[in-house]
């Protein structure tokens, strides 16, 4: 198989996993709907973008060898993402399911995701960034497939249960994002 098929297969597989920036994706499409909300994808694409070429360029090699501050990254990211479920489940029931969700929080979400570590570390060839642009390109195009999949998952399923309990559609992804937070709480402190 050729080599960007097989990054493509490899970052769809992880693009497509329910996640904290998917989540939010998703609340957007269904708060807003998909053509209000593509603006998320730009902070979207621009924040795997920032960790990844900041990886590639700078650190790569760095975090390789200071395990600690790739801890710590996680740790700030379990944060964001509890900060965010409580943010989610103290909007006010009047407040539509989107209102929270700006580009703005999606770029930051997307920031301390750890699928960008992963991205930056272990799917792309570790080579020049001359060499990687085109496995760049293609991860973005990827991102915005991806994030345009989750918009509608929102749009289309979130929307219709939210009608008739909008509580219920907030405290779930409310306490996916608490249980995502704990999982990467857990995963720093070798809990999980």
């Amino acid at each position: 198989m050729h080599a960007y098929s097989v990054f493509a297969l490899a970052v769809l597989g992880l693009l497509l996993t329910p996640g904290p920036t998917n989540t939010l994706l998703a609340l957007s499409g269904a708060g807003r709907g998909v053509r209000a909300s593509l603006p998320l994808m730009l902070g979207e694409i621009a924040g795997y973008l920032l960790v990844i070429l900041a990886l590639v360029v700078l650190f790569s090699d760095f975090l390789k060898t200071h395990v600690g501050l790739a801890q710590a990254i996680k740790l700030c990211a379990a944060i964001w993402v509890a900060f965010l479920a409580v943010r989610l489940w103290t909007l006010p029931s009047s407040a539509p399911v989107g209102a929270a969700i700006t580009p703005r929080r999606v770029f930051v979400t997307t920031c301390l995701n750890p699928k960008g570590l992963i991205v930056g570390l272990v799917l792309l060839p570790q080579a020049p960034l001359p060499r990687i642009w085109p496995y760049i390109l293609l991860f973005s195009a990827l991102v915005a497939f991806a994030a345009l999949m989750w918009l509608c998952v929102g749009a289309f399923l979130i929307r219709h249960a939210d009608r008739s309990s909008p509580r219920l559609v907030r405290g779930t992804a409310s306490g996916f994002l608490l249980v995502l937070s704990l999982g990467l709480a857990g995963n720093v402190f070798g809990i999980l």
